[in-house]
């Protein structure tokens, strides 16, 4: 191959890698949040403080988890008759059951579990998985 011909195969490389790269961006889930926030309605109202944004879904708590979880893994998951609370490393969702549907909250991890601690009690470890122990040097003898 000529330099020319190198040359234009790969900004055609190039280019297909900006478009991929930018449609990644701008159409992507890269966390639980960003998920959460492109799929459900956004409910303003129903918001907790500064610390919880609100989202609703017409479906029932136990559909909008499976959803949620099939595309995000959690690292905890804690479900009773009030609802079903997600942890993720840095994330909280908390979806909730309505008249008709589900309030899916989205919160920080820290604040949430001193919110919800009453009902997701040791259910939620700290650290990737269920490990509740610290990661330090001596930690857990």
């Amino acid at each position: 191959m000529t330099p020319r011909k190198w040359f234009l195969l790969g900004t055609i490389f190039a280019v297909v890698g900006v478009l991929v790269a930018a449609f990644g961006i701008f159409y992507g889930n890269f966390s639980p949040r960003g998920y959460v926030e492109d799929r459900y309605t956004r409910a303003a109202a129903r918001d907790i403080g500064r610390d919880a944004v609100a989202y609703t879904a017409n479906r029932p708590p136990s559909q909008v988890a499976k959803e949620v979880t099939d595309a995000w893994r959690p690292a905890d998951e804690y479900v009773d008759g009030s609802g079903v609370y997600l942890r993720y490393d840095d994330d909280s969702v908390v979806i909730l059951p309505l008249a008709a549907g589900s309030l899916i909250l989205l919160e920080k991890t820290s604040t949430a579990y001193r919110r919800y601690h009453s009902t997701v009690g040791n259910a939620w470890g700290w650290g990737r998985g269920s490990s509740v122990r610290g990661g330090g040097p001596g930690s857990g003898k």
